[in-house]
């Protein structure tokens, strides 16, 4: 895990006082997520899984939920409102998006990579939207990354509420002057 991402994202939370978790791990379908939840900061943690094509999605769900509440990390599930309503947890929209009538309990975040995207997610009552992707990333290696001065300017879409997320590291969140920050790279534990 990267260290300086990490102490960046305490001293978020310590100056905003916000409930809400500073820094979010993003699931990645090639990797098990447990040991890297197992490594999270309780203090400013947050996890969106992702893992749509997994065949044991829902049991691998319910597992890093679980392991969520016990550490009181907070936990999002993106794409199915349905197993985000039955592990009682919070949902991811995708670009601002609702994909079906049930309404989970929890947080709710988005993604969003225009304009429109962000300003959707906040009308959908998003209370995170990860802008995206910040910065060259090696899980959409073909996304044109944003950069700080048109991230920026998208996150004022998503205000007050814009994340970054792509590339993120502890080397270059400070760019952005973001509140707060997701990664998947940056927080696995096997990297």
């Amino acid at each position: 895990m990267d260290q300086r991402l990490l102490f960046w994202a305490r001293a978020v939370k310590r100056r905003r006082r916000s409930r809400l978790p500073t820094l979010w791990f993003f699931t990645d379908e090639s990797r098990n997520p447990l040991a890297s939840i197992a490594q999270l900061p309780r203090s400013c943690a947050g996890v969106v899984f992702r893992h749509d094509a997994a065949p044991n999605r829902a049991a691998l769900a319910a597992q890093a939920a679980k392991l969520c509440k016990s550490r009181r990390i907070s936990m999002v599930i993106a794409g199915d409102a349905r197993l985000a309503a039955r592990l009682k947890i919070g949902f991811h929209l995708r670009a601002g998006r609702w994909p079906d009538f049930v309404r989970p309990r929890g947080p709710i975040t988005s993604s969003a990579h225009t304009a429109a995207e962000a300003r959707r997610a906040r009308r959908a009552g998003a209370a995170i939207v990860f802008v995206s992707p910040a910065f060259a990333t090696t899980s959409h290696p073909n996304a044109p990354a944003l950069g700080p001065a048109r991230w920026r300017n998208l996150a004022r879409h998503a205000a007050p509420c814009a994340y970054a997320l792509g590339g993120i590291t502890g080397a270059n969140i400070r760019r952005l002057n973001a509140q707060g920050a997701a990664a998947i790279t940056s927080l696995t534990t096997d990297n």
